[in-house]
């Protein structure tokens, strides 16, 4: 019994052999383990296309960012959200053939030109000038029923649910009006919109800008705010454009995707093995950028529209 005296203040309930079994016991699953972990790294790789599950569930360090025009929803909203207030009355016809040329060119090229977008932004903010925020806020919940509803990709909205089902947020980086953009992204169920900012006092719409459009670097800047504001690590965010103008977004984040991507882009996601995703239909669209069956209609109206006009004027 001396003998197993030291075992009594402890408490100890197993023998020495025990324990010892034990023991050796961990220490052979541990070197089981590490020989495991080598034969999976020595293993050949998979599928090239097999990628590990992606949105992360639960990581709240993460969140997503969508570019609109074109990667959301096809032709660009405030082309579309023009075409609404026409109907209202807002402006004249010949304005809306300005606005119904550009939405032509814009589905034509598929892709966002700079000059094109700032001319569109110029003749939208001549337009609401004198308005109420609040009336263009509504009138933009019938718009998009009306105009924008039909349009948005299924493709991309699904991986826009994919990150709301993993509990990430998702938000949209567009030049539009943030109004237009809160509003959009109310309606398919996403955290919220960085947009461009018009310019505001006491609800009225001034006809000028705060800043500029939110349009190529300003997108890669706004999201970097809203990173640092909401805590998260841009390396585990994702992004997601058709544009080349966005670059400098897409390689913020640590998951780049080129959506419906123009030429471009497509050439500078391919050399850095960005991930890509196209949801236009037919091989003529894949190619140049038109939405297929969906798009001809309204390039047909516009490019009407702009023949008349020159018509008349000669």
């Amino acid at each position: 019994m001396a003998a197993l005296g030291w075992l009594t203040p402890r408490r100890r309930s197993a023998t020495a052999r025990s324990v010892l079994a034990g023991e050796a016991s961990a220490e052979a699953a541990r070197k089981s383990s590490l020989e495991l972990e080598d034969l999976e790294t020595q293993a050949p790789p998979g599928p090239k296309d097999q990628e590990p599950d992606f949105p992360v569930v639960g990581d709240d360090k993460a969140a997503a960012f969508f570019d609109l025009d074109n990667t959301v929803m096809q032709g660009a909203a405030i082309f579309h959200f023009g075409r609404g207030l026409y109907k209202r009355k807002f402006f004249q016809r010949r304005e809306l053939t300005r606005f119904a040329w550009q939405q032509a060119w814009f589905r034509i090229a598929g892709i966002e030109d700079p000059e094109h977008m700032q001319d569109a932004q110029n003749s939208a903010l001549s337009i609401v000038k004198g308005h109420r925020v609040s009336e263009l806020m509504s009138i933009g919940e019938e718009i998009y029923d009306e105009y924008m509803a039909e349009r948005i990709w299924p493709g991309t909205r699904a991986l826009a649910q994919a990150h709301l089902d993993a509990g990430q947020k998702v938000w949209l980086v567009t030049a539009a009006p943030v109004e237009i953009a809160t509003v959009i992204a109310r309606r398919l169920g996403l955290t919220g919109a960085l947009g461009t900012v018009a310019e505001s006092i006491g609800g009225v719409y001034t006809g000028r800008l705060v800043g500029e459009p939110l349009h190529g670097p300003a997108k890669a800047e706004a999201v970097r705010a809203l990173a640092a504001a909401e805590g998260l690590e841009l390396g585990r965010c994702a992004a997601y454009s058709d544009s080349h103008n966005d670059i400098p977004m897409l390689s913020l984040v640590g998951h780049p995707y080129a959506i419906n991507p123009d030429a471009k882009l497509r050439a500078h996601a391919k050399e850095r093995d960005w991930r890509l995703r196209d949801y236009r239909t037919g091989r003529k669209a894949a190619r140049v950028g038109i939405p297929a069956a969906a798009g001809l209609g309204a390039v047909a109206g516009g490019t009407a529209a702009v023949i008349a006009l020159q018509r008349r004027r000669r």
